[in-house]
């Protein structure tokens, strides 16, 4: 400040330099209170108090710069011995002494104790608090994931008979999967081993978390889903934290279905990977995967995964022993569709329709296609209806007509795969893919 004197300038900058020094400080405040600011002085004594809490020295500062009385305590009362003169004797008789009585504390008041909440409430604007929380422990431990805050669900009643159509589908993962699992012994007598995991890959839509849920159902199995979300965190270690604290989950509530959706974001190739994080997160999954980290092994954790974009996906997951077992799930067939139209049509209001032409009209669409055609049908009865005032059924042209402005969401998909089936097909990952495609004519 352009007005304070010289000395208090260079204490100032002497309290700066060494903020530890508790007496520097206390002479810094005397000063300051003896040129009338008070409040400098009482955060300077706030200050003091913060390294030193028991310093009486500054508690009596703070006290004075605030302007409230000072603590008395009781002051012993001295007898006055009267001085002797002239005319006495000075040497009295032993008699004419009088004996010593004993010092006795003369009364006083009772001192009010100091109010040191009120002196906090008063500084606390002036002086910040003495100390910072972590950022990272105020979810706890600093890391967004705990073992025990994953929601896992328990043994479902959907069932693969749920699944409408896909025939071969349901027949892949009886020989690969369900099997093994429901015949203990005859797994022990072919040497079957369980290790390993399923990857079902396909276009959008078509109903790849649903077959996941109906396998958990079919195994009486919990079932954890994971995401790119649940796993990623800001602080260095502890998306790999987040990994470990899924997979010691599931071996907790085992038999567990472990569900790793949208796996090309989850586990994307390294190679493509800039950042040293997701990279961390590939290597620890793949720690997980082995059943390493546990040390005995993955017993009963039963590893699924989806992906629409399987060529994304890091070639070290696909290794045998790992997700080693891929599951090309298709758009719906004739079957598996007028089962999904009668699903999302069994609330409406419907009149004579007729699913045969309507399952021919919708081949290649998606299951979330067929949604969309339902809804588009409902919205354009529910306008008719609405503009003449009675209300009208959805019809067979209701739903022929929004199934002709709808595109099968499958088709960008199978222009991308067609690609990847005939020039990236390295050791046969593909050729069912390619199978179906050359049975589509796409190739």
């Amino acid at each position: 400040m352009a007005d304070e004197s010289p000395l208090i300038r260079s204490l100032r900058a002497a309290v700066a330099a060494a903020p530890g020094d508790v007496p520097l400080r206390l002479h810094f405040a005397e000063l300051l209170l003896a040129e009338g600011r008070n409040d400098e002085a009482v955060a300077e004594a706030a200050v003091a108090l913060q390294h030193a809490p028991g310093d009486a020295g500054a508690r009596a500062l703070m006290v004075r710069a605030m302007g409230l009385p000072a603590a008395e305590g009781p002051t012993p009362a001295v007898a006055e011995t009267p001085t002797p003169t002239a005319a006495e004797d000075p040497a009295p008789t032993v008699a004419q002494t009088p004996a010593p009585e004993p010092d006795r504390p003369a009364p006083s008041t009772p001192t009010p104790s100091f109010d040191w909440d009120a002196a906090e409430q008063q500084v606390q604007d002036l002086v910040g608090p003495r100390f910072l929380e972590d950022p990272q422990a105020a979810d706890g431990d600093g890391t967004a994931g705990d073992a025990a805050a994953w929601d896992v669900d328990a043994p479902g009643s959907v069932r693969l008979a749920d699944v409408g159509g896909m025939e071969e589908v349901k027949d892949r993962l009886e020989a690969a999967f369900l099997a093994p699992m429901r015949n203990p012994e005859l797994r022990r007598l072919y040497g079957k081993s369980l290790r390993g995991g399923l990857l079902l890959y396909g276009p959008p839509g078509c109903g790849k978390t649903f077959i996941a849920r109906a396998v958990a159902g079919e195994l009486g199995a919990s079932f954890l889903t994971v995401s790119l979300s649940d796993v990623l965190d800001m602080w260095i270690g502890a998306s790999e934290k987040n990994i470990h604290d899924i997979f010691e989950t599931a071996r907790r509530q085992a038999p567990c279905v472990v569900f790793l959706d949208e796996l090309d974001a989850l586990g994307a190739k390294r190679s493509r990977t800039h950042h040293s994080g997701l990279r961390n997160v590939v290597n620890q999954l793949l720690t997980e995967l082995d059943g390493i980290a546990s040390g005995a092994g993955n017993e009963g954790v039963f590893v699924l995964a989806a992906t629409n974009v399987p060529w994304d996906v890091d070639i070290a997951l696909r290794r045998p022993g790992r997700l080693d077992r891929t599951l090309l799930v298709l758009p719906p067939d004739a079957a598996a569709r007028e089962a999904i139209l009668r699903y999302h049509l069994r609330e409406r209001p419907i009149e004579a329709v007729d699913l045969g032409k309507l399952v021919k009209a919708t081949e290649d669409f998606s299951g979330a296609d067929l949604a969309h055609v339902c809804e588009t049908a409902a919205e354009t009865a529910l306008l008719d209806s609405a503009r003449s005032g009675s209300v009208r059924l959805i019809t067979t042209k209701d739903l022929l007509g929004a199934a002709k402005q709808i595109k099968p969401s499958t088709e960008p998909w199978f222009a991308a795969a067609r690609n990847v089936a005939m020039f990236a097909n390295e050791g046969g990952l593909y050729d069912d893919l390619l199978a179906h495609l050359k049975r589509k004519r796409k190739l």
